[in-house]
């Protein structure tokens, strides 16, 4: 499974990078960063909390 951002939606609020702080990432200049683009089995739970907490709907997985 992949990571996608919707970049058109996403606000970079943060939300993500709390929920799985080792696929995600904020910059100094609040820009987004996916760390872990295809995600692996034992992230699977952080990752699926990310996307679900995401308030804009940015997030979401797609097959590899």
């Amino acid at each position: 499974m992949k990571i996608v951002v919707d970049w058109d939606r996403c606000e970079a609020n943060g939300v993500c990078v709390r929920a799985a702080p080792e696929s995600f990432r904020l910059d100094d200049k609040d820009q987004l960063h996916v760390l872990t683009e295809t995600v692996p089995p034992e992230l699977r739970a952080k990752v699926d909390k990310a996307i679900l907490g995401c308030p804009k709907q940015a997030l979401s997985l797609s097959e590899d």
